[in-house]
């Protein structure tokens, strides 16, 4: 059975209705996936009654991890297209950079908490759940990048609607349960 070629979306070239075609899909998962979200985030209504200022933090987390898996999506993406990709190898170096990208955000978020607000439990829920939502971040690119390429569809057009969805779910749960964890 052949593979199927991989139709990239080029909108210099690429008529609007396959750009639309082609990216639809993926927008309607991420669609459903936020609205899952919201009563995922809901779960944790305990943990945001007792201590509000847990909710001040959830964007934070949240643009961190996306952020981070974003530069490694759009790295592996490009690099993928041009041939120049080994998954292993970005596996390995991504994983080794969300450790030190979450050590960091993790110890700034903790430093200015700690400054700012003069709470210790929420530093420290607010440092273990960057450090562990953006330690997730290129790993969940990676493979929704890499799943994406093996099933020849354009990563380019489906894997960041996706990964970004299921990234914002995750590191909503993780930094709810650290919260819940160290604050009720």
């Amino acid at each position: 059975m052949p593979f199927k070629k991989i139709q990239y979306a080029d909108d210099g070239v690429t008529p609007v209705k396959r750009l639309v075609e082609m990216r639809v899909p993926s927008l309607m998962v991420g669609l459903v996936l936020g609205i899952v979200l919201s009563f995922i985030t809901s779960r944790f209504e305990n943990v945001l009654s007792e201590n509000i200022k847990v909710a001040f933090f959830i964007p934070f987390i949240v643009y961190m991890a996306d952020a981070v898996g974003t530069q490694t999506q759009n790295i592996y993406t490009r690099n993928l297209r041009i041939g120049k990709a080994s998954f292993k190898t970005y596996l390995v170096k991504e994983t080794l950079l969300g450790v030190i990208l979450g050590l960091i955000s993790g110890a700034v978020a903790f430093l200015a908490i700690v400054f700012l607000f003069g709470s210790f439990e929420l530093a420290l829920a607010v440092s273990l759940g960057a450090l562990a939502a953006v330690l997730s971040a290129p790993l969940i690119a990676l493979l929704v990048t890499e799943a994406m390429e093996l099933e020849r569809t354009d990563p380019a057009v489906g894997a960041g609607p996706i990964a970004t969805v299921i990234q914002d779910t995750v590191s909503v749960v993780i930094y709810g349960l650290i919260a819940t964890a160290i604050i009720l």
